[in-house]
Formats: structure tokens, C-alpha cells, sequence
């Protein structure tokens, strides 16, 4: 029995890649241009300030856990005014020691670990855009600990330190998805699996994504009409069923093509098509290159 959630972070290939402590004091703000990339950050002590932009502002206090998935420009402070330092960190060099926002030296209002990692997945815009954008836990100690977990990690030298953060990242990503409220979550795959009806179609499809599934074959492992599944499957994954299953097929063949010695024949059939013709003109008109192209340049 295939996980989707487990699927999902398996196929993005986390990889961490940086971590740090931060801190604040007095009168401050910053703001950070958009970054792109998933970063993730817990609060250690005391409380502050962020306006993730889209996004209603939140209260960060200790015991929070934040990711953001794609790292939109934020800005974070204090609860006194101040006009915000702009930082952009895609130009600005990352800092060895703690960040200390605000007033120099003394205790801190706030303090906080935080970091950013990548997705080596070429798929990862599509399978970032099944999860929240904004995915705030409160008091959730498996993920203070995860992030504690990481920044010690990170800052070591230790052999197999790749390995260990990689693996910490994959289970500090699925203990983030689990504490998310998927009924309150936007379109995307936690919505669609906290609905108890839509649940065991999106299991199926991940389970049986070779298989040739009709809406209505979906439709009836849903205990739903045709024309309900597709509507109510549409509104809460973002995307139609038929579709859906045709993204979730391509992001498992660009993984068999890209890691693993198979020939062309084989990865169509893994992935449910008859023929190899039919699997590279689906792939071509999906990814917009043939799969062999494809296979080389990764």
C-alpha cells in the first residue's frame, strides 16, 4: 500500500543545504524578497511577528513550527514599528553565526532556528503546488525536535551528514503535512485526503497509477456519482481526476527515467501505457521533449 504523502516527499527529493539561528531585540523588521526555495524555521523562546505576503500575519511563539514550501517574500519583526531592512537571499551570502536582527547584544525578545533546503525533483512546481503555501504547527515538540535535529546536523562535520539530513528533512516535511488540519488546507492533496470520500479514490490512484482508470470507476470507489466525484475531486485537489493521474504518472516516469537502467518499453509499462509509441507521445506532449531526450539529459 503506496503512501501519497510519502510519495509525494519521496518524488521532491529534499535535500538540506543550510540552517542557522535567529534572533531579535527592541525595534526590527525584514523583509525578504521571494526566494523560491522550501524553508522552515521553529521558535525557540519568546514570540515575533510574520506577514508572508497572500497570506493573513501571524503570531509566532515558542513552540511554532513554520514551512513554506516555496518561499514566498515575507516579512518577520518585533511588535514594535519599525521600517524593514530588505534582504534578498538569493544575493546575500549566508551568515556563519546566529542572525541577530534589532538591538546588538543583551537577551532577545525572540529566538529562533531556521533554514532553507532544495527539491532536486524537476517536478517540484507541480508537486509543491499539491501542499499549503503556509503551513504553521503550534506546539508540536516532534518538530521542535526534528529542527533542533537539523541545525546540529547541519553544523557538524560527520560522516554520513548528507544521508542523516536528507532523511531528517523527509521526516521533518511528513510530520509537518501530518500536524496541517487538511479540512482547513487549500486545494491540493491534504485537502483532497482529509475528504473521507475522496481519500480512497486518490489512494487508489497512487496505489494502482498503471491501471486504466475511468472517472467513473473513481467515481464508485468514492461512493459518489460521476458528475459529483469529478466536481467535488476538482475543487479539493485543484486538479480534474484524469488529469491528476496523468501528472502523478509523468512525475513517477521522469523518476524511472532520470535513476533508474530501464529501457523505454518498461517505464511505459510501469506507468500504464501499452506501448512505448503511446507512452513517448503522452510524455513528449506532457513534459515537451521526447522521454529518451529526457533520459540523457538527466
Amino acid at each position: 500500500m503506496h503512501d501519497p504523502l510519502s510519495q509525494v516527499i519521496a518524488l521532491l527529493q529534499p535535500r538540506a543545504v543550510f540552517s542557522k539561528p535567529i534572533s531579535g531585540a527592541g525595534r526590527w523588521a525584514v523583509r525578504y524578497s521571494d526566494f523560491g526555495q522550501p524553508s522552515f524555521c521553529t521558535v525557540l523562546e519568546g514570540r515575533c511577528r510574520l506577514a508572508v505576503d497572500g497570506h493573513r500575519a501571524l503570531t509566532l511563539e515558542a513552540g511554532d513550527f513554520l514551512l513554506l514550501p516555496a518561499t514566498p517574500g515575507f516579512t518577520m519583526s518585533g511588535f514594535e514599528p519599525a521600517r524593514p531592512e530588505h534582504i534578498d537571499p538569493k544575493l546575500t551570502p549566508a551568515p556563519t553565526g546566529e542572525v541577530r536582527h534589532g538591538t546588538r547584544g543583551g537577551r532577545p525578545d525572540v529566538r529562533l532556528l531556521g533554514g532553507y533546503f532544495v527539491f532536486d525533483s524537476p517536478d517540484a512546481t507541480l508537486l509543491v503546488s499539491l501542499l499549503p503555501a503556509v503551513i504553521h504547527v503550534r506546539g508540536v515538540e516532534r518538530l521542535s525536535l526534528l529542527v533542533r535535529l537539523v541545525g546540529d546536523e547541519a553544523s557538524a562535520r560527520r560522516s554520513g551528514r548528507d544521508l542523516v539530513l536528507t532523511r531528517l528533512v523527509e521526516v521533518l516535511l511528513i510530520e509537518a503535512l501530518r500536524a496541517t488540519p487538511g479540512d482547513d488546507a487549500p486545494p491540493g492533496l491534504l485537502r483532497g485526503l482529509a475528504d473521507a470520500r475522496l481519500a480512497p479514490a486518490i489512494r487508489q490512484i497512487h496505489n494502482q497509477f498503471a491501471r486504466s482508470w475511468t472517472v467513473a470507476q473513481l467515481a464508485k470507489t468514492a461512493g459518489l456519482s460521476r458528475s459529483a466525484f469529478f466536481e467535488r475531486f476538482t475543487g479539493a485537489v485543484g486538479l480534474p481526476p484524469m488529469e491528476y493521474l496523468l501528472a502523478w504518472r509523468m512525475a513517477v516516469a521522469k523518476d524511472l527515467l532520470r535513476g533508474h537502467d530501464l529501457g523505454l518499453a518498461e517505464v511505459a509499462e510501469r506507468v500504464g501505457y501499452g506501448s512505448a509509441s503511446t507512452f513517448s507521445t503522452a510524455f513528449s506532449r506532457h513534459v515537451g521533449q521526447p522521454p529518451g531526450r529526457y533520459a540523457r539529459e538527466h
